[in-house]
């Protein structure tokens, strides 16, 4: 699903967070937003999603404008997943992994919406905790039980805010192998991420964010010194070994 972000802007309380942002995603790509605190990556996936309303600009999925689609139909599209989300409420992995599946039932789920739950929780290796209360469980299983309430969704467009920020290393790397088959199947993915060597091992694309704006953009080539530096305000060193990026923080810049 091709995704044309067009002169998008936000504001809180009159301060400007999104500025003139224009980001175009095609069907299978995966997409990294990167950038310090505060540079407005969460604020756009919300308006990616219409939880946010822009200020200005224009969201279009399929040359459909998101402002005109019911929030049944976006829903049925656009899969999101918060940061650090906490369980709040007694429920099971199953009929948290069921939720997923509101967009396209009826007042009960049928036999294909059991179907898709099923086949996700297979995908995600759930079954053994199927049972078990969603607040009981550690931090990388919720993060998984959480995607995979997403892809329930069956989406064509994938939002991730700082999916890995909580997780082990083990739990991030499982995370976003799941994430990346899924944009391998032709699943538009889109994800803010702090770890700029994730961004670097994972993505098709990378927007480098400050102060609401986009400061570059492209392919894991832009993950150079000159374009991290005046973004993150730190020295660093970038090394290509065995055609991997590696990013080396050096010194805080004064």
């Amino acid at each position: 699903m091709k995704i044309n972000i067009e002169g998008l802007e936000f504001s809180y309380n009159g301060h400007p967070t999104l500025k003139n942002m224009n980001v175009k995603v095609n069907k299978g790509e995966f997409l990294s937003i990167i950038g310090p605190n505060g540079s407005g990556k969460t604020t756009f996936l919300k308006c990616m999603n219409n939880i946010l309303k822009p200020k200005e600009g224009t969201i279009y999925i399929d040359n459909r404008n998101l402002e005109d689609l019911h929030r049944k139909d976006i829903a049925k599209q656009v899969g999101y997943i918060p940061q650090a989300e906490r369980g709040t409420f007694p429920s099971s992995v199953f009929d948290t992994v069921l939720m997923g599946r509101k967009p396209h039932m009826n007042w009960m789920p049928g036999a294909k919406d059991l179907e898709v739950v099923s086949e996700v929780m297979d995908l995600l290796e759930l079954n053994d905790i199927a049972m078990k209360n969603i607040n009981e469980l550690s931090g990388g299983q919720r993060q998984k039980v959480i995607i995979a309430r997403a892809l329930a969704q069956q989406p064509e467009v994938l939002l991730l805010d700082e999916p890995t920020s909580s997780l082990d290393l083990k739990h991030q790397l499982e995370v976003l192998d799941i994430t990346k088959k899924q944009a391998l199947s032709g699943v538009s993915v889109i994800m803010t991420v702090h770890d700029l060597n994730l961004a670097a091992r994972y993505s098709d694309k990378i927007i480098m964010m400050k102060e609401g704006e986009i400061f570059h953009g492209g392919g894991i080539e832009i993950l150079t010194p000159e374009n991290i530096e005046p973004v993150y305000e730190v020295s660093v060193d970038v090394l290509n070994k065995s055609d991997q990026i590696w990013i080396l923080p050096k010194a805080i810049n004064k």
